[in-house]
């Protein structure tokens, strides 16, 4: 069924010739640029994006990097994408003398994350990388600085921080509706199928659960508190060892300190479904969100009844705002470059560390 964006794109098209055809639909100002992106790892979540980018005023897949020849035929031929802007893993430096691309968007395992970053940043792109940005805090910094010494933005791939509920319940905590915060739940968790896919390959995931839906609380601690953790706790579960081999986590809870006085007690899981779920509680209100990080609708309520903004795409909004990131500087509500990437990095790394010693772990950010 076509969205509401692409059907108002086709019935103005015969329009352009009218003096107010610039005030129906949403059309694109002329001066207004368009970020060219590359997509680096063509898998099922590179589809929904690209999908979703069908939809983007100000972003447009112009390259494709893969390491399979018939998926690059093939989204060539589906996104439109000429052959010369098509390159393997061994061939994509040559993107530094394409002025076609601005911009690498890598959608890989987590393992490849550090050194294609590091090669396209050489190549003078900016890079969007999905989230966990790498496998530790080190790989993360060393993907800032190469960024940071080729002159080009990274970017990490934070869809929730775009996400008009999510912001809503920001924006309330930021007006002080629920008063002083005392308490954050984050539930993170789905029961993963084949057990040969890469997520449980600790050589190419970095770790189990924690580095891929994990990721979603500890990050979403951050932005619902409104603060950085001083320390966390943390301990594991393994009722299947056999499919989640040594280093691979399928269970973790974890405990989190904020300097204002809120605890976060969250869960991130491989064995369990139903499980999306984050809640904010102040001393003045609540908010709630479930499906709390899912590809949507978002639902969400407060204290004060629910929450009532239309979903749109997560990716379709996520790469219009970062196409203002990268050409107009725009400043997101919730920030997604690479030292917020690093941060949850760094957090991470300290739950692995809690789980290991059982001690409780100071976060140094």
């Amino acid at each position: 069924m076509p969205t509401r964006r692409r059907f108002l794109r086709t019935f103005t098209a015969p329009l352009v010739s009218l003096p107010l055809a610039s005030t129906i639909g949403e059309c694109r100002p002329q001066s207004e640029k368009v970020l060219r992106v590359a997509l680096m790892g063509l898998g099922g979540y590179a589809g929904r994006v690209a999908e979703a980018m069908k939809d983007c005023r100000r972003a447009r897949i112009t390259g494709l990097i893969s390491g399979t020849p018939a998926k690059l035929q093939e989204w060539s031929r589906r996104n439109q994408v000429p052959e010369k802007n098509c390159y393997s893993y061994q061939s994509m430096d040559a993107i530094k003398n394409n002025p076609d691309i601005d911009a690498v968007y890598i959608i890989t395992p987590n393992a490849l994350h550090k050194e294609q970053t590091i090669r396209m940043a050489r190549a003078g792109k900016h890079v969007i990388c999905e989230k966990p940005m790498a496998l530790n805090a080190t790989e993360a910094k060393a993907m800032i600085d190469a960024c940071k010494n080729a002159g080009v933005q990274l970017l990490i791939g934070y869809r929730m921080h775009f996400e008009a509920k999510t912001l809503e319940i920001i924006r309330q905590r930021n007006a002080g509706e629920f008063g002083k915060i005392l308490f954050f739940q984050g539930l993170s968790g789905f029961r993963i199928g084949n057990p040969g896919q890469w997520r449980l390959n600790r050589s190419l995931a970095g770790g189990g659960a924690m580095m891929d839906i994990g990721i979603y609380s500890v990050n979403g601690a951050r932005y619902m508190v409104g603060e950085d953790p001083l320390w966390v706790t943390a301990q594991e579960t393994k009722t299947d060892p056999g499919k989640f081999k040594d280093g691979v986590d399928e269970t973790i809870t974890f405990q989190l300190g904020f300097p204002g006085g809120a605890i976060a007690s969250c869960l991130s899981t491989y064995s369990m479904n139903n499980l999306d779920k984050f809640f904010l509680n102040g001393d003045r209100g609540f908010a709630e969100l479930q499906p709390a990080t899912g590809y949507g609708p978002i639902q969400g309520r407060t204290g004060k009844g629910e929450l009532t903004a239309p979903h749109i795409t997560h990716q379709t909004v996520q790469m219009d705002e970062m196409a203002a990131i990268l050409l107009d500087g725009k400043k997101p509500v919730v920030p997604v470059d690479g030292a917020e990437g690093y941060k949850d990095m760094v957090i991470v790394d300290a739950i692995y560390e809690a789980v290991k010693t059982g001690q409780k772990i100071a976060i140094r950010l």
